[in-house]
């Protein structure tokens, strides 16, 4: 346990002490030493300044993630199991996913307005592909073996889903839903610049406007922090739903 704590935050730890240290006696206005922007941070995110920002942002954040790991999960089983399907959405999969999401931001805002719909159309339009596409590529590679015995016992509809291509295309899922987690973050900000009242990438950027650097940049390090807490929430997720994925494979090493 302690091992593995000095491993996640060794690294982190160096790189905050050299960044203090070299932006001691830093006069650069767009890059102020770390001490004022750790002073900022205190006074800038204060529990009703989260409440009325950060909040909103992770609501925005969870709805379009949880719609877009749904919307993937469901497409990509159906497509993955349909050889005649996927042969026919291959084409227009690969074409969607080739188009960057925040392109996508103006043409979204023409139809859905500028409130947390359209935020959250944003970040599931992003999410969905990586999601989507790791389905399909694992309900792909299910067993033959497997599937061949589960259509010898009549294990067809539901059950054939919730027992063999699920769990056979689970580790592939995850994979998928790791990479939107990302995706997802980083949509949630830039969706909030384009048009928003409140949201951490609002308040960042009128930080920026305002020329309140240490505020900006304290906003900055609060967002590397929710990602970080969120890709460990994530981690722990990940090694409850894949324990029996996580066992197979330790024992297939000391085998």
């Amino acid at each position: 346990m302690i091992r593995r704590l000095l491993l996640v935050l060794g690294l982190p730890i160096v790189l905050f002490l050299t960044w203090y240290a070299a932006s001691a006696n830093s006069e650069n206005f767009y890059a102020p030493p770390l001490r004022r922007i750790l002073a900022a941070f205190a006074d800038t995110w204060t529990p009703e300044r989260l409440r009325a920002d950060v909040l909103p942002s992770l609501a925005r954040l969870g709805a379009g993630y949880l719609l877009a790991a749904v919307i993937g999960i469901a497409a990509g089983v159906a497509i993955g199991a349909n050889p005649r399907l996927r042969a026919a959405a291959e084409p227009v999969l690969e074409f969607f996913r080739a188009v960057p999401p925040p392109v996508l931001v103006p043409v979204i805002m023409l139809f859905a307005g500028i409130g947390s719909s359209m935020k959250v159309i944003v970040i599931v339009s992003g999410c969905v592909w990586p999601v989507l596409l790791n389905t399909v590529e694992g309900v792909r590679a299910t067993d033959g073996v497997l599937s061949d015995t589960s259509r010898a016992y009549g294990i067809t509809g539901a059950a054939r889903l919730r027992h063999l291509l699920l769990p056979a295309a689970s580790p592939q899922i995850v994979a998928g839903l790791r990479q939107a987690l990302s995706i997802a973050i980083i949509l949630m900000v830039i969706s909030e610049m384009f048009a928003a009242s409140n949201g951490l990438g609002f308040t960042i950027v009128q930080f920026q406007r305002s020329f309140a650097i240490p505020e900006m940049w304290s906003g900055i390090i609060l967002l590397g922090l929710l990602g970080f807490g969120l890709s460990e929430l994530f981690r722990l997720a990940e090694r409850r739903a894949l324990a029996w994925y996580h066992g197979l494979r330790d024992a297939q090493r000391r085998s």
